[in-house]
């Protein structure tokens, strides 16, 4: 039983595998598609992946690392300059394996893979569960909550500002009326003043009435 073991030996010694691995990891990159057997394809998957991983970090290490596998130093500039900067969005997943017919002589099956070049694309939210439709409930209900909490001081505030302006409508009006019969006194003091003779007048008017009746 092969439990926990990774990788597929696919009938060669370790030393001729990982060289053919670093060959179609190489031309993979560098042609972004090649055609091989479906087992090769899928066991290719997981090592160009970690290559272009590698290129996103974009540090001198990292870049060590990825000439430890791809030998050619014009493919690693592309990775760490063209693919890096194409696959910044996407979370893993660069590469496509599509099935063909199968091979004529052994009837093995065949596949293309091939970079993806497709921009990402937004996830399309499915149906809430319960446990969401519970949260948002729950989220609703919290938020009314505290916007009641923030409208009834604020309700209070207002109802006590309109009975204080209440209160000073009738102090004004008062006031008002004080005034306006302050005015009005004053008013009356005037006229009567105005209506009364002076003193002097009054003697000139009286000596005037006696020489008159003299004569």
């Amino acid at each position: 039983m092969r439990h926990q073991i990774k990788g597929r030996k696919l009938g060669k010694n370790s030393a001729h595998r990982k060289a053919m691995m670093r060959n179609m990891v190489t031309s993979l990159l560098d042609h972004e598609k090649i055609e091989t057997t479906e087992i090769k394809a899928k066991e290719l998957r997981r090592h160009a992946e970690k290559i272009i991983t590698l290129g996103k970090k974009g540090t001198l290490h990292a870049r060590r690392l990825a000439l430890e596998v791809v030998r050619d130093r014009e493919v690693v500039k592309k990775v760490f300059d063209e693919l890096a900067q194409r696959y910044s969005e996407r979370q893993g997943g660069y590469t496509r394996i599509i099935k063909l017919v199968p091979r004529k002589g052994d009837n093995s099956p065949m596949s293309i893979i091939e970079l993806v070049t497709e921009p990402v694309k937004g996830k399309k939210k499915g149906k809430p569960t319960r446990r969401r439709r519970a949260k948002a409930k729950s989220k609703t209900t919290d938020a009314a909550v505290s916007t009641e909490k923030k409208t009834e001081p604020k309700a209070e505030e207002e109802t006590v500002k309109a009975e204080e302006a209440e209160v000073k409508e009738p102090e004004a009006e008062k006031t008002e009326s004080v005034d306006e019969t302050a005015a009005k006194e004053e008013a009356k003091v005037e006229s009567a003043a105005e209506e009364t003779p002076e003193p002097e007048e009054a003697e000139e008017k009286s000596e005037e009435k006696e020489e008159d009746k003299a004569e």
